[in-house]
This record gives C-alpha cells, structure tokens and sequence, in this order.
C-alpha cells in the first residue's frame, strides 16, 4: 500500500497542478499522511531549477499550516476521547508528568523531528497533546521545515540531478547525525 502511496504522489509532480498537489501533500503529511512532501520536491525541482526556492517555500508553508492541524488534532481530541481514559484508570497524573518533560524540550523536538526521517506528525499531534506553547511549537516548526526543504532546493538548485540519489538516500541520515551531535554537544555542555 505505501508503494502504491509513493507512486501516486510522485506521479503528482508530473502534473500541471503540481505545486498544488504539493502544497496538499505538505499539509496533510506534518498530521497524518505517510509520504514526505520531498517525494514531490525533488521532481519538480529537478524539472524547474528556477522555480526551486518557490518550491521549497510552498512546502514549508504548507508544512506548518498542516503541523498546526496536527497539533489541533493531539490537543483537541486527546481533550475529548483521551483525558477521561486516563483520569478513568487514575492516569492523569502520568500525562502531567509526561506533557512537562515533552515542554520542557518541546522546542527541540519540534525541530529535531522536522529535519530528520522521524515522522513530523508525531510530534505536532504530541505537541498538542502536551499543549506546547503555541509560539514555540509555529517557531519551531517553521525553523525546522524551512531549513529542511530550503536545503533541498540549494542542492537540487546548485547540483541538479548528480545530488539526487544523495538526497534521498542520505539526507536524512545526515540531519539525524547532525541532531544528535547538536543535542550531544549542549548535553555535553551541561556536564563540563
């Protein structure tokens, strides 16, 4: 299924709304939608270098503007369905407890999960679960999704097609690496 997912998607880049079907799949994957929105983006900027920059803002817009609908999700519906489960079975507590460490670092993982392979909507869902501060959780996510998907564009924009494979087989991992060294570094900090 996520094969015929990937294929669809990527056979949107092809279209003359293209940039539409981007600005759709960016929204819905920062709340539930399986496929990255750089599934599209590189096609399309492979296809219109000039256009690279207005496609990576479209995918960051639309990024967000879909992260604040998955933090509408985790903050709306875990008010209605998910506290009386849990004050029910005596677990509220556990939640407090659980959404002031998730606040208290909140921030970080907003933008740890919108630059790496990590699923970003789970974190703008947690994000609202939680009831992260608004202005954190837009700055942040507007951060991490820009420099994620301006990153694309640059390299796609100045490389072309030799920086293709590079992207999708190992940006990732790269952004990963780099958050862990960023994260391993403050903690580092703390303890010197």
């Amino acid at each position: 299924m996520i094969r015929r997912l990937y294929d669809w998607t990527m056979g949107l880049a092809q279209t003359p709304h293209a940039l539409w079907a981007l600005a759709i799949v960016a929204f819905i994957e920062s709340s539930f939608f399986p496929i990255p929105p750089d599934v599209l983006m590189i096609p399309m900027i492979i296809a219109t270098p000039h256009r690279a920059f207005r496609i990576a803002l479209v995918a960051t817009t639309a990024s967000v503007l879909g992260g604040l609908f998955g933090y509408f999700i985790g903050y709306a519906f875990f008010e209605l369905l998910g506290q009386p489960i849990f004050d029910f079975y005596g677990k509220a507590d556990a939640v407090a407890a659980f959404s002031e460490r998730f606040n208290a670092h909140g921030a970080w993982a907003v933008l740890i999960a919108g630059v790496t392979p990590f699923p970003f909507k789970v974190i703008t869902i947690m994000s609202g679960v939680t009831a992260l501060s608004l202005p954190v959780f837009i700055f942040s996510a507007i951060i991490a999704r820009a420099l994620r998907f301006f990153l694309i564009a640059t390299l796609l924009w100045k490389f072309g097609t030799p920086v293709r494979d590079f992207i999708e087989r190992r940006l990732g991992l790269m952004f990963t690496l780099f958050c862990v060294l960023l994260v391993g570094g403050f903690a580092l900090l703390k303890f010197v």
